[in-house]
């Protein structure tokens, strides 16, 4: 019955597995939709809310960052949009009672599974040093807590105020300018964790670090590469946009080192034929390729490329491009034995690939996590823009460069300015606005907050949404870091793991959700945001907030402002909280591309952010031209009998939210803690399918990492590679084990070796 959370996890010790299915969506996933839905939101709710999703007057889904295409369906969602969804529009409650009946001890013992199905949080919630449970707490003191902290602090930079990627633009920019007028540039993000290698790669290359394509250039397209991304699980919609392209003539490479039903074949639910059973065959190629051999490849590539006449764009070359003779002596000089070493390719199946590259005048490279959690990701992407620069497709409708973001906001916090780099223009902006002199000296990124909090170097987290101690790397060393902050401090619409994670006092503080109607003292208000491609457009919830105590957001960091800034602030805080207008009037003053930002937000469907390097191949960079790369190729070395893991999501989750404790497209059921490896690769380590396994990571500190009790499921991976599921495996990737120039966690590169194990590790197994 919808309103009703389960009353305890079910035990997890022997997961049902089968075959991996090939094939995605389909009935089965409007089944599954709808199931989920109507447990948490029931009938008529479900129909209300799931017709808003994405349309130009609804709001935008939480789930992911994928476009909306200008003409949408009336249901413009996929099945992890809808559980997202319904998971947010819930009818369960988290009431005070809840924290009476459960201490934090106890809530530290349940599953991220458990805490997040018991539904929406109500009141401010404290918990005093020294205290066993939260109490409720009203806003004015929550906020005078905090003032009391902040204040208190020797300097600024002792606080780390962190942001989620489903934070809105008006949000994020009243977040980061409250942090710069209280002196500080510690404002990591959940970008410091993902796509900050792309960011990385971009900026240096083609001067802008965000992807150079829109929704259109994708139907354009003769040529789409998807490296190191499972569009089928992490942005189902992505999977229409590629089927229409497909219809339209283009080819597509998908380079994996799992298979993904996804990019197999994809059963459109919007269509009579997808519904019935057919479907579109989306890949032409695919390529397992070995983890962390994606710069190798497209360094073989580029070898190939620069050894065929007429292949190269030399007139773009010369006209656009920088350091081009130093880049094409590395390429020619790329060794073929390092190459299949690094790929686990045959050179059979890259000479496939070079012949689909040479048959194509306009070619888009799509990437996520797969290519961006390496120790080498920056060097892999700049070898990625090198391939595209080579073939002068930069700049060319139908061709760039695509990294899809995961959450639905997190490029649109980085634009509007957090980010703990700030560049000096923005800072200047933002002094002439406002008056005051932002900080200067960078600020903590996600690894130097942790380390910042464990050395005792940071004393206050305040978080903007999200699980931070679930989505970081090195659980044991997180937590121990987070517990010894003074206090720590949640904006949250549900419970998570990090609720039971504290400091020596800890805050929930409620916000409304994406579905829900946001009404201040100006009237009914709505936000924008920014997808993966630079769309900027409004969302609007239409749902009754989950309770009387909930404030939005941007109501939250005003009264925060007003409380630890006080009437010294020459900030318009009161004007803010009653008129989001008034923030977009001010976001247009400060950030470029946003002129006039009322009147195009009101357009429905919203407005295209400016790209030079896409609009008029332009390329703001320090040359003032597009930059090739020559860095030395690397993969990662695995020592003889060790596995390389990496971290992958199920079906059934969003980053750490788990929805279910299913995989549908992977053949598991109703378990989480499985450990997917080449059958031969099992069979050397005498592992049998469905035996068990401790994951025992291996870096050069020397210290354990152990993640017990793993079903080892024989399944059709790279060779020499294995997977698991986050936020399980965090613990095995360590803290200092990050990719260069970023500092992203390396999480699809983790050494690791498989102890046989007789019993299964912790399950779900929460009581009633």
């Amino acid at each position: 019955m919808a309103g009703k959370p389960p009353a305890g996890d079910p035990v997890q010790d022997a997961p049902d597995v089968t075959a991996p299915q090939h094939s995605a969506a389909g009935l089965p996933a409007v089944a599954h939709s709808l199931l989920m839905a109507r447990q948490q939101m029931g009938v008529r709710r479900t129909a209300l809310t799931l017709l808003k999703v994405n349309q130009k007057d609804g709001f935008d889904c939480p789930g992911c960052a994928w476009p909306e295409p200008d003409h949408r369906h009336k249901a413009e969602f996929c099945e992890n949009g809808a559980k997202a969804v319904a998971e947010e529009a819930t009818l369960r409650r988290v009431t005070p009672d809840f924290f009476a009946a459960h201490p934090v001890a106890d809530l530290a013992t349940r599953s991220g599974y458990w805490l997040g199905q018991q539904g929406r949080l109500t009141q401010p919630m404290y918990l005093a040093e020294g205290a066993e449970r939260y109490e409720p707490v009203p806003w004015e003191r929550a906020f005078d807590i905090i003032a009391e902290e902040l204040t208190a602090l020797d300097s600024p930079d002792e606080a780390v105020f962190y942001t989620s990627g489903r934070t809105s633009n008006e949000a994020a920019f009243l977040y980061q300018l409250f942090a710069r007028e209280f002196g500080t540039n510690n404002l990591p993000d959940c970008s410091n964790m993902c796509h900050e290698s792309s960011g990385s790669a971009l900026t240096e290359t083609i001067g802008v670090g965000k992807g150079s394509v829109l929704l259109e250039d994708l139907y354009k397209a003769d040529l789409i590469i998807v490296a190191g991304q499972n569009p089928g699980t992490n942005h189902p919609r992505m999977l229409s946009a590629l089927e229409k392209a497909k219809q339209g003539g283009a080819k597509i490479i998908s380079v994996n080192p799992l298979p993904e039903a996804g990019l197999e074949r994809f059963k459109n639910p919007q269509k009579a034929r997808g519904l019935a059973g057919g479907g579109t065959s989306l890949t032409d190629l695919f390529l397992q390729i070995r983890l962390g051999g994606d710069q190798a490849l497209f360094r073989a590539l580029n070898k190939l490329i620069l050894e065929t006449e007429g292949a190269v764009d030399q007139d773009f070359i010369d006209e656009h491009t920088h350091g081009f003779e130093e880049f094409a002596e590395a390429a020619r000089a790329a060794d073929w034995d390092e190459t299949l070493e690094a790929t686990g390719l045959q050179r059979a199946e890259i000479d496939r690939m070079l012949r689909m590259v040479l048959d194509s005048r306009r070619t888009i490279v799509c990437w996520a996590m797969g290519l961006t959690q390496h120790k080498h990701s920056v060097p892999t992407i700049q070898e990625v823009v090198n391939f595209l620069l080579l073939r002068g497709d930069i700049g060319r409708p139908g061709a760039g460069v695509c990294p899809v973001r995961g959450h639905s906001n997190v490029q649109g916090d980085r634009t509007m300015g957090i980010f703990e780099r700030p560049a000096p223009a923005f800072l200047d902006a933002l002094e002439k606005e406002f008056g005051f002199a932002p900080p200067r000296a960078h600020g903590l990124d996600v690894v130097r907050a942790i380390r910042a909090l464990r050395d005792g170097d940071a004393k206050v987290f305040f978080a903007m949404g999200g699980n931070f101690v679930s989505a970081t790397p090195d659980t044991d060393v997180t937590e121990a870091a987070v517990r010894r902050a003074r206090l720590t401090v949640h904006v949250s619409t549900k419970l998570n793991r990090s609720h039971a994670v504290t400091g020596a006092r800890a805050l929930i503080l409620p916000t409304l959700g994406r579905t829900e109607r946001d009404t201040q003292a100006g009237g009914d208000q709505f936000v924008t945001v920014e997808d993966s491609m630079g769309m900027v457009h409004a969302s609007r919830g239409r749902l009754e907030p989950a309770g009387p105590h909930l404030l939005s957001e941007p109501a939250i960091v005003c009264r925060l402002a007003r409380s630890v800034l006080g009437p010294e602030s020459r900030v318009p805080w009161d004007a803010f909280e009653k008129d989001y207008g008034t923030i977009r009037d001010r976001i247009a003053a400060v950030v470029p591309g946003f002129e006039d930002f009322n009147a195009k937000v009101a357009e429905p469907g919203g407005f295209a952010l400016p790209h030079a390097p896409r609009d008029a191949r332009r390329f703001p960079t320090a040359t003032g031209k597009a930059n090739f790369t020559a860095a030395p190729v690397e993969y990662p070395k695995v020592p003889e009998g060790r596995l390389l893991l990496q971290t992958i999501r199920s079906h059934d989750q969003y980053n750490t939210t788990v929805y279910g404790l299913d995989d549908r497209y992977r053949g598991i059921k109703n378990g989480r803690r499985v450990v997917l490896v080449h059958p031969d690769d099992a069979r050397a380590r005498g592992l049998a399918d469905g035996s068990y396994a401790d994951l025992v990571g291996e870096w050069t500190d020397g210290a354990e990492r152990r993640a017990p009790g793993f079903r080892v499921v024989y399944y059709p991976t790279a060779r020499g590679c294995a997977a698991a599921y986050y936020p399980e495996t965090n613990v095995l990737v360590p803290l200092d084990h990050t990719a260069d120039t970023s500092n992203t966690p390396a999480s699809k590169s983790v050494v690791v070796r498989l102890e046989p194990t007789p019993t299964p590790g912790p399950g779900l197994q929460d009581p009633a």
